[in-house]
């Protein structure tokens, strides 16, 4: 991590994405909180991750103009418009006004799929490819980190001043990262030369189709992606099941953030040892497993210790898979192919807020659970499968190393 940060530009971007990061982990639970606060509905409150991720069935259009333009600017000036998109939260007085909850989420979502990528773009040319891994993991390691306290604090401020103030709080972090980020120097390789719009709004669908590596890891994310989204309204089930109420939310996001801490500060080494593939599954696998414990917990406190597990699955999971995307992926396409991604991934996500939100009406968190573990094995299975080649090559490798 020494050498990391001893990168020109890179110790700025971190402070700045830190302290993003910080206003998202006090914002975002609040959000689906406020709404069940209001309505009192679990299936309401899910729909609002529903709305959080619907952008990204428009992010082909966005990653193009992330291509075409400087990479700092995007995260710059999207910082700056993200803090304007939360300030209408101010506004929010009753049930009425769910739907301006609804709205921001909408506005979060596009944030979501436009500063990754060009955060993505704006890695590759700050640093070399060998630390690409080490400054996904460091980024998760404190994002994660911060579910530790934000949540709890997003939740004391809601319970005691309102949503309001979490919203200027978030806001204000959001300026923060924008300045910050500007203080960077980077000399950007320059775009390329625009073809058609149609040709430069499918080049990272092509790509991605036609790496077979991430094609096959995709498969296997969007399979379990298809029924993460589940948790969100299950989660509030959960509470109710256990007489908790709904602000308790924020513990069970806290203890996820324990495990995460943990997984973020180990992925560097399962990625370097394991390779990303083997780093990808076996994220999956702890998932599934954290997934098993909460559906036969007989008491809220074995329910937190699989939310510790779960945080530990996450940052191996996505780690991984984002130092594979940025490793395979040329520079001038970056843009598209996450956003790309961002599609192939949300899609099912958006398509499981949905569901999920109905299932939580029809059937039990145990068996909502039950059905999600075993689609996230069937994802990891997946990938597992079709790509023993590559994942044994590695192993090879490695030991030959050693």
């Amino acid at each position: 991590m020494r050498k990391l940060f001893a990168q020109p530009g890179f110790p700025r971007l971190f402070a700045g994405l830190s302290t993003s990061m910080l206003g998202d982990s006090v914002m975002l639970l609040v959000l689906s909180m406020w709404v069940k606060t209001l309505t009192g509905s679990n299936a309401l409150a899910g729909l609002t991750f529903f709305f959080m991720v619907l952008p990204a069935l428009g992010a082909p259009v966005l990653g193009v103009w992330v291509d075409r333009l400087p990479r700092k600017g995007i995260l710059v000036w999207g910082n700056f418009a993200s803090a304007a998109a939360v300030l209408p939260l101010v506004l929010v007085r009753d049930a009425g006004d769910v739907w301006l909850i609804w709205v921001v989420a909408f506005l979060y979502g596009v944030s979501f799929v436009v500063l990754p990528a060009a955060l993505n773009g704006l890695l590759k040319e700050l640093l070399p490819d060998e630390l690409l891994v080490d400054a996904n993991s460091s980024l998760a390691t404190i994002k994660e980190g911060y579910r530790l306290f934000g949540p709890l604090v997003g939740a004391a401020i809601f319970a005691t001043a309102g949503g309001w103030l979490v919203a200027v709080v978030d806001a204000a972090s959001f300026v923060v990262a924008g300045l910050l980020i500007a203080t960077i120097k980077v000399t950007e390789t320059p775009a390329p030369v625009q073809s058609t719009f149609r040709a430069d709004l499918l080049g990272g669908v092509r790509f991605l189709y036609g790496d077979r590596v991430l094609r096959h890891v995709l498969a296997g994310l969007a399979i379990s992606i298809l029924v993460i989204g589940f948790f969100e309204s299950s989660i509030y089930a959960l509470m109710d099941a256990f007489g908790k109420p709904a602000t308790f939310s924020g513990v069970f996001v806290t203890c996820q953030g324990v495990g995460a801490v943990i997984g973020g500060l180990t992925a560097s080494r399962a990625v370097r040892r394991l390779g990303e593939i083997a780093t990808c599954t076996l994220g999956l696998i702890a998932l599934a497993a954290a997934t098993v414990v909460c559906a036969v917990a007989p008491s809220i406190a074995v329910v937190l210790v699989g939310a510790g597990i779960c945080g530990l699955g996450l940052p191996w999971t996505f780690v991984a898979f984002t130092t594979l995307m940025q490793r395979r992926s040329p520079n001038h396409l970056i843009g598209r192919v996450s956003t790309a991604v961002e599609v192939l991934v949300s899609t099912p996500q958006a398509i499981s807020l949905a569901v999920g939100s109905l299932l939580v009406s029809l059937l039990s968190y145990r068996q909502i659970f039950a059905i999600i573990a075993t689609v996230i094995l069937l994802g990891a299975l997946q990938i597992a499968l079709t790509l023993r080649t590559e994942i044994r090559q590695h192993a090879t490798a490695e030991e030959s190393v050693v």
